[in-house]
């Protein structure tokens, strides 16, 4: 009965530790941050951002281009116009700047939305792409190891060239 006894308390420690040593290699890491930044569409995607931003900046610099330009011409006209003209003039370069305001408010939100819009397929791509790979390792677990994340050592299995010859790369 001891020797039974004996048997299966090493058999449970072999076990335990086979489990215990399965359990640690099934988890993997990857800079998803890295490998997002390296895909062809989010270059394209960030290509498309930069040039709209490139526009909406040049539509910004015009407007205040104007705006200034009648500022001083309404400050070099003001003394030869009447008190209601000049008040008249105030309140339509008030406007004028609110106008300015709300347009380039309008364009930080149409950017970030725009952003939103093609930067999410790329991601979504790498998040498949991760998944499939580490299904197919047969890992359970893949930590995030993007500088930043909270993962502070990362000597486990890295994803990164599995993943890069998955999208093709």
């Amino acid at each position: 009965m001891k020797q039974f006894r004996t048997l299966f308390i090493a058999l449970a420690l072999t076990l335990g530790a086979t489990a215990f040593t399965n359990a640690q290699s099934k988890l993997a890491h990857i800079a998803t941050q890295e490998l997002v930044e390296t895909m062809p569409a989010y270059k394209d995607a960030m290509s498309q951002l930069e040039k709209l931003e490139k526009t909406y900046d040049a539509e910004i610099k015009d407007m205040l281009t104007e705006a200034q330009n009648t500022m001083q011409r309404y400050q070099s006209e003001a003394e030869t116009v009447t008190e209601e003209e000049n008040s008249k003039r105030a309140s339509e370069l008030q406007a004028t700047e609110r106008r300015i305001q709300e347009h380039s408010q309008r364009a930080r939100q149409e950017l970030k939305k725009k952003e939103n819009d093609l930067i999410r397929p790329v991601i979504e791509k790498a998040r498949e792409a991760i998944q499939k790979v580490a299904r197919a390792q047969g890992f359970d677990y893949v930590l995030d190891s993007t500088t930043g994340t909270g993962v502070i050592l990362a000597d486990g299995k890295d994803l990164m060239s599995d993943v890069k010859a998955e999208l093709a790369m």
